[in-house]
């Protein structure tokens, strides 16, 4: 059996090693600057309390994110539980035998190439951010992670406690709220 280095806490040194790290970390899933900063307290708070059952067998960096990601998955959960569980479940098609499937000539497309190139616009940035603002904060979360960040969709679904068709209904939902939003703020200019 071979020997691993085993890891060790440092507590003290918690905050100057990695309090911006898991600020960056949450605030790319929250984008709330003050709820991204209460989390990373109450991560750091409660690793003090739960430092005797930490084994060693990963880095303090990786044990710290594992409780932060706890910590947004208990935000939404509560969040969506003060909300109503109930999730509104949509047809894209209520006709005939398709009734339920996405209609590809509904779905929202990708911006071409030339629109992509604008993106580096100071301009079109700021009115894109304002437009990801106004989405419901969910359809935000989500698709900063999924379209921003590239996360996978699986570990999207484990982290925000949703279904993967509940996650492209989101996706679809807040794509459709932003061309709208960027359409009326940024193309009609």
């Amino acid at each position: 059996m071979a020997v691993t280095d085993k890891q060790y806490l440092n507590p003290e040194k918690w905050v100057s090693l990695y309090a911006d790290y898991l600020f960056n970390y949450a605030i790319g899933r929250i984008n709330d600057r003050d709820l991204a900063k209460d989390l990373v307290q109450d991560t750091f708070f409660s690793a003090l309390k739960a430092k005797d059952n930490f084994k060693g067998e990963s880095t303090e960096r990786t044990w710290l994110i594992a409780i932060l990601k706890r910590k947004i998955v208990d935000y939404y959960r509560k969040i969506n539980s003060t909300k109503g569980k109930a999730e509104v479940r949509m047809n894209f098609y209520a006709d005939g035998e398709h009734e339920g499937d996405w209609l590809e000539e509904r779905a929202p497309t990708e911006w071409s190439g030339e629109i992509e190139k604008r993106i580096e616009n100071e301009e079109l940035a700021i009115v894109l951010e304002k437009c990801i603002g106004n989405l419901p904060e969910k359809y935000a979360v989500v698709f900063r992670m999924k379209t921003i960040h590239h996360i996978e969709t699986e570990e999207i679904c484990k982290e925000l406690d949703i279904t993967a068709s509940n996650l492209w209904v989101i996706i679809h939902r807040a794509r459709t709220q932003l061309r709208k939003c960027m359409e009326e703020n940024w193309f009609k200019n």
